[in-house]
């Protein structure tokens, strides 16, 4: 069954959210290499990166399902953050938000009768969780650190060491 106009648009509007996503991450990566966290830098270039892959996931889908994928401009992203505190709460934040723009439009395939389209947002709500619950675990640890120098450095090591999961 091909996708109704209705998901098509939803769906193309959230493709837009997640490549926002990978634009504000990217940004955020460049912001912490210029206060020399090149750990942060790297786990938030990774996070850009899963975005984008999240994006393309849906792009593929639309056109899987006999629809076609309409890019919109992405928006301008923060570029300023006042600490590292400061880009990791607005990450969270940001999760938080993708997973109610996730949440809305699970309503929409459910108010379409789009099965197929509820399987495949089944992948998007799990990764959500795992999402928050990493960007809320690395707010946490930030205040625990409370600008200690040792421990930020201990933690941007252990940050630049994240490698790319592939998405499914």
């Amino acid at each position: 069954m091909a996708i109704t106009q209705k998901m098509q648009d939803a769906l193309n509007e959230h493709t837009n959210q997640e490549l926002y996503s990978s634009y504000l991450y990217l940004s955020m990566s460049s912001y912490c290499e210029s206060i020399n966290l090149p750990g942060f830098a790297h786990w938030l270039r990774i996070q850009s990166q899963e975005e984008y892959a999240h994006g393309m996931k849906i792009f593929d889908f639309i056109n899987d399902r006999d629809g076609r994928a309409i890019l919109h401009p992405i928006g301008q992203p923060t570029i300023e953050f006042e600490s590292i505190q400061d880009v990791m709460q607005k990450t969270l934040e940001h999760e938080r938000h993708v997973s109610s723009l996730i949440n809305k439009l699970y309503e929409v395939a459910v108010t379409e009768n789009d099965v197929a389209t509820q399987i495949h947002l089944q992948w998007f709500i799990t990764e959500q969780i795992e999402e928050e619950k990493t960007a809320n675990d690395l707010v946490e640890q930030l205040k625990l650190i409370s600008g200690q120098g040792d421990a930020l450095l201990l933690l941007d090591r252990e940050l630049g060491a994240r490698s790319l999961d592939p998405v499914e």
